[in-house]
């Protein structure tokens, strides 16, 4: 299955409007009561602002004209008491919306990171590890932005330009008509540039994603970079996808302001027309000094809360973009469903039957491939570089699934078992194992269900009795060496040590060791040798090597090459064939 994330082409084929801002409002569904109580005071406090115009129009033509003081100060005061309860309104709104967004924030990238939990490997390997990070961190907070400021400004905006609009034409209908004209240029402004203005945001998080995909594969592989002195490769990389960034950020930063002096420029123009057609009227005898300043008032409250669209568009439109990304991510279904169990009688601990696979948008690697595997038995997996060996293990270990054919364990299905049952079963020791951060202890106990609760003197016995304790002695600080995140603190060889400690404690009925002896000095190498030994009689070992003597020992040997896997016999047909592998390979 391919888990390719789309690119910003793709993207921009989408009419995301609609269809993401149906998608935003669920992201909140459990914060309705807040969001209800937000959008009350927001009424609040837009029914205020358009309240006072109407006040100081009746004070200007009733109480000013007249010289009535008394009246005046009675509707100064009336309108300072409007303006104090919209001010705590709006202060509600803003504290509240701010927790909504933030808790929305921590469950959406709480759903993000578990859901990645449940793709399968092909996923990790399909997709740059910057961009995924990046959908998680910046896109989720460009969400969180939107709910906390945007989402009710734009309702409230929204209210304002609806009731100043009432206002206007049923205060005056021609004179109302008159101010409305620039809305018109407005909308039409809009319509025509808001797919550009999606467009430029959506490529400017992708480049956003590259740009932190270029860092992290630079500090993650430093130390390769150092000894080959490449630094001024990945300074050019970077440099690429920074000026990228750069490019895209900019025009996406002028998309986004562009809204704004349009805006203002249409508000100016309304303001005008206003006054001169007001004049006209009044000169007529067809409206008053008071009516024609709540107009301006009026409009500056129809006009101001478009300009602030204009800045709030911005934030809605990288909402989008980033919503895009994060449904896109949380789509992505894995492959690797567990299936009913259906057992059948059989003899041996692992079969492959008529297996092939084939990675994604590549060349197959197994065609058509059955083994088995008997409890208790030693198998060796040889052939040339690239041939398939350890892609025979990953499908063993179910890391990935088979394109046709099946995996027995155990005489049933290897889908019908959950991931917690299977790696019981199962130990894979990887070339390049992973380390947590945390201590030597901790890493070698982890995801073990009998060992979850025990203290560090509990798992130093478990150590002594399993016969484990001299490989300690290659620690500084024993069980209590600190590992930083990824082990890069120790030699390949100490994280090769402490995978193969994290597989043994297991107890598995099948180990697969892939080159996990290829970093090890032949001493220690011997020592694993004899702890091999003393696993259970029942434990099926299958061992992936380059180095030929350290498969000397296997009950069977096989080789893998050209897509299939053919039984060797002997070490000597082993040497043979994997020489053959070479020059027909070369």
């Amino acid at each position: 299955m391919n888990y390719t994330l789309k690119t910003t082409e793709e993207y921009e084929k989408q009419n995301v409007l609609i269809v993401a801002a149906k998608r935003l409002f669920p992201l909140i569904a459990e914060e309705k009561g807040k969001v209800f109580g937000a959008f009350f005071a927001m009424t609040i406090n837009s029914a205020t602002t358009l309240i006072a115009p109407v006040i100081i129009a009746h004070t200007i033509d009733t109480y000013i004209r007249q010289k009535d003081m008394h009246g005046v100060l009675i509707n100064s005061g009336l309108l300072l008491v409007l303006f104090c309860i919209g001010g705590i309104a709006s202060y509600l709104q803003t504290i509240t919306m701010g927790g909504v967004g933030r808790r929305a924030l921590f469950r959406l990238r709480n759903r993000l990171f578990n859901h990645l939990q449940l793709l399968p490997v092909a996923f990790f390997n399909q997709n740059k590890a910057g961009d995924v990070i990046s959908r998680i961190n910046s896109d989720t907070e460009k969400l969180n932005n939107f709910f906390a400021q945007a989402l009710i400004q734009f309702l409230a905006n929204l209210f304002l330009i609806v009731g100043a609009g009432i206002f206007l034409v049923s205060l005056h209908l021609q004179l109302g008509l008159v101010a409305l004209i620039p809305a018109l240029g407005i909308l039409i402004i809009t319509k025509i540039l808001s797919p550009w203005v999606n467009r430029s945001n959506v490529k400017s998080l992708q480049t956003l994603g590259t740009m932190t995909g270029e860092i992290q594969e630079s500090l993650a592989n430093f130390r390769a970079i150092a000894a080959f002195s490449r630094l001024d490769y990945f300074r050019d990389s970077f440099q690429v996808a920074n000026d990228r960034n750069y490019d895209s950020s900019v025009v996406a930063g002028v998309a986004n302001t562009l809204f704004t002096p349009i805006y203002g420029l249409c508000t100016s123009i309304a303001q005008l027309l206003t006054l001169l057609t007001g004049i006209y009227f009044i000169l007529h005898g067809q409206a008053t000094v008071g009516l024609l300043v709540a107009f301006l008032l009026y409009v500056n409250n129809f006009y101001a809360p478009l300009r602030q669209l204009a800045a709030i568009w911005t934030t809605w439109q990288t909402a989008l973009a980033g919503l895009d990304r994060i449904s896109e991510l949380l789509a992505m279904k894995s492959d690797m469903d567990i299936i009913p169990s259906s057992e059948s009688a059989s003899g041996t601990l692992l079969e492959m039957k008529n297996v092939a696979f084939a990675y994604p948008d590549g060349e197959t690697v197994l065609h058509d491939v059955s083994l088995e595997l008997q409890a208790g038995k030693t198998y060796a997996l040889v052939g040339p570089t690239g041939g398939g060996k350890t892609t025979t293990a990953s499908l063993m270990a179910r890391l990935y699934d088979p394109v046709k054919g099946e995996v027995l364990l155990k005489g049933k299905d290897i889908r019908s078992y959950d991931p917690v049952q299977r790696t019981m079963i199962i130990g894979f020791i990887v070339q390049d194992p992973y380390l947590f951060t945390g201590t030597v202890w901790e890493n070698i106990i982890y995801a073990n269900e009998r060992f979850v609760d025990y203290s560090i003197d509990q798992v130093r016995e478990v150590v002594e009795r399993e016969g484990l304790s001299k490989l300690l002695d290659r620690f500084d600080q024993g069980l209590e060496t600190p590992i930083s995140e990824g082990g890069d603190t120790l030699s390949l060889g100490q994280k090769q040590l402490i995978a193969f400690m994290r597989a043994v404690l297991r107890h598995p009925e099948l180990l697969i060791l892939d080159e996990a002896t290829a970093n090890i000095d032949t001493i220690t190498e011997q020592l694993l040798e004899d702890i091999l030994k003393k696993l259970p009689a029942t434990t099926t070992k299958v061992i992936i090597a380059h180095r030929l003597n350290t498969i000397e020992d296997a009950d069977e040997i096989f080789f893998v090459g050209g897509g299939i896997i053919t039984r060797a016999g002997s070490m000597q047909h082993a040497v043979e064939m994997l020489m053959h592998g070479d020059n027909r390979k070369s």
